[in-house]
């Protein structure tokens, strides 16, 4: 498998006559490993052993509706109280994180309301912070730990109270 811009974890790879099979700890089960379930195992691992994302609060493959279609998105994070917090687009390594992708990720927020995105193909990573006061996204230089993610959550709540200043 390629190798990725995020930490090596210990990864269980198996073949299973023509698949070749990867452990998913959160699923816990082998899973085909793609080269898209490649990068999402990854970042898994990233969130949990290096940024502290909770095991217990992370979902995969998640589905919800939107314009009365059925969508899967890859991988939440929830908050403690269980409400979204960061929604995950995971590409293969030799899929461009394009405008496209960009557009993709917001589009599926519409319906989901996390107040963190983040885009990576494992070798790239686009994350950003939703500002839905100003209906807009703001670019982040980082992929936030847990705790920095609930400090922004915490920061947004507390503006998105804060009456109008005339």
């Amino acid at each position: 498998m390629q190798a990725l811009n995020l930490p090596p974890f210990a990864h269980k790879l198996t073949q299973s006559g023509p698949n070749l099979m990867i452990w998913d700890v959160l699923r816990r089960r082998q899973v085909v490993c793609t080269p898209e379930e490649w990068v999402r195992q990854h970042v898994v691992h990233y969130l949990v052993e290096h940024l502290g994302y909770p095991r217990g609060l992370l979902s995969l493959e998640r589905g919800h509706t939107y314009n009365q279609r059925r969508k899967r998105t890859d991988l939440h994070a929830l908050d403690p109280n269980g409400n979204p917090l960061l929604l995950v687009e995971c590409k293969a390594a030799s899929v461009p994180l394009t405008g496209a992708v960009a557009m993709q990720i917001a589009t599926y927020n519409q319906t989901i309301g996390a107040p963190l995105l983040l885009a990576t193909n494992g070798v790239q990573h686009c994350c950003w912070r939703v500002v839905p006061t100003e209906n807009r996204t703001q670019q982040l230089t980082f992929i936030p730990t847990y705790a920095e993610a609930l400090e922004l959550l915490e920061v947004a709540q507390s503006a998105a109270e804060q009456p109008e200043q005339q």
